[in-house]
């Protein structure tokens, strides 16, 4: 995950006065909505904490690896915090990950099921090809009052997965190689194992290795591509809204690398919703004003995808947001247009990095991409979109009030 280190405790502070409290105040552009803040703590002899925000206490979670203490910074806090050491001990009450269960690692947020990753290798349903099996995709995406927004296996398309990334259009070598048209039998992306599950009571994550395997070396199937999926859930402390986090470091370890052919999609971020989304009842929303009728083939720095939610009633959705170190940032997009699917309108969205561009990935060199989502019931608006992308773009920072 890409966040600067926020703040630095100056040694000789901390080494010729010994403060019991230290403050610090957050500042930046992201202050209208909620957004996670980094505290580097490498300089405190202590671990154990307590944080306040006027007088009210702040949960956080350490970041042992970097010596970084996270919280949430919310609008309707004071920029202005106190952080105690404490004698005590300093865990925090909670989890938002549940265990390893048949074939899947699924994330919960206040004992309610949002996020899973499916691991174990799933198989299409009855009647379909077994070549469209697979692993290592995000299905399902609930919404937090409970409304599935994934869908996978759909007849129209049995090779689509929740929210998965694979690259459509390849040459390695002279010879085309595609990892997401699965009917094909060219290729296919899978889970290898996992580098480390976190759990917590403000994020938990995972880092998970998936290997995108070219299968038209039918004897001996080759990986093409290495990567790290690193996904991360943040209780960002709404009772309609919940963010997360999805990272993918790639390289190739072929001798002459791999070509990423310029496509209408494949790679990045792809997801196919539930199928209660059709043409009348979903809607699509660009950071440049863009709309279904014409946000295919343009770019955006994010995306508002939302729709009806299963009462008929309301409505709910997801923010998608690229980050600005992505290739082609402001990155293209596949929508699929309001007549897809014989004209009901299924809703498909994707960031494209290779839209409009190829992608020569270069042997053992890795490549990034970042994305942050709000899954969120009600609505959300354009203004809060562009605050949520801001503080992802830029991220507050904590200064030392002296």
């Amino acid at each position: 995950m890409k966040y600067a280190v926020l703040l630095a405790f100056s040694i000789s502070l901390l080494s010729c006065v010994k403060k019991e409290k230290i403050y610090f105040e957050v500042k930046g552009d992201g202050f209208l909505v909620e957004t996670p803040v980094a505290l580097d703590i490498s300089k405190l002899a202590s671990n154990s904490f307590k944080l306040y925000n006027e007088g009210n206490e702040v949960a956080w979670q350490i970041d042992e690896e970097s010596n970084t203490l996270w919280f949430i910074h919310s609008p309707e806090q004071s920029t202005s915090y106190i952080l105690e050491e404490n004698d005590g001990s300093g865990e925090q009450v909670g989890e938002l990950i549940a265990p390893q269960e048949n074939g899947n690692l699924q994330f919960t947020l206040r004992n309610k099921p949002v996020l899973q990753y499916r691991y174990d290798m799933h198989y299409p349903p009855q009647g379909a090809d077994s070549v469209f099996k697979k692993s290592g995709y995000i299905h399902p995406v609930i919404t937090p009052k409970g409304d599935t927004l994934t869908r996978i296996n759909p007849p129209d398309h049995y090779h689509h997965y929740g929210i998965w990334g694979p690259w459509t259009h390849t040459r390695i070598d002279s010879v085309r190689v595609d990892f997401w048209n699965l009917g094909d039998g060219q290729g296919t992306v899978l889970f290898k194992e996992f580098k480390s599950i976190e759990k917590g009571s403000l994020y938990s994550r995972f880092n998970a290795v998936q290997e995108h395997i070219d299968l038209r070396t039918k004897n001996t199937p080759q990986v093409a591509v290495n990567e790290n999926l690193k996904v991360c859930l943040w209780d960002i402390g709404r009772d309609d809204r919940y963010m997360f986090d999805y990272s993918s470091d790639f390289s190739s370890p072929l001798k002459k690398g791999i070509l990423f052919e310029a496509y209408r999609y494949g790679g990045g971020l792809g997801m196919r919703f539930h199928e209660r989304w059709q043409k009348d009842n979903c809607k699509v929303l660009t950071s440049e004003g863009k709309t279904r009728l014409d946000a295919d083939g343009s770019n955006a720095r994010w995306v508002i995808v939302s729709g009806e939610d299963r009462t008929g009633a309301g409505s709910n959705g997801i923010l998608f947001m690229s980050y600005p170190d992505n290739r082609m940032h402001p990155e293209p997009m596949r929508v699929w247009p309001e007549n897809a699917n014989n004209g009901r309108g299924d809703m498909f969205f994707e960031f494209c990095p290779i839209r409009h561009n190829e992608w020569k990935i270069e042997p053992n060199t890795t490549y990034n991409l970042t994305y942050r989502m709000v899954v969120f019931d009600g609505e959300l608006t354009a203004e809060e979109a562009e605050a949520y992308w801001q503080a992802f773009a830029k991220p507050l920072q904590a200064q030392i009030i002296l």
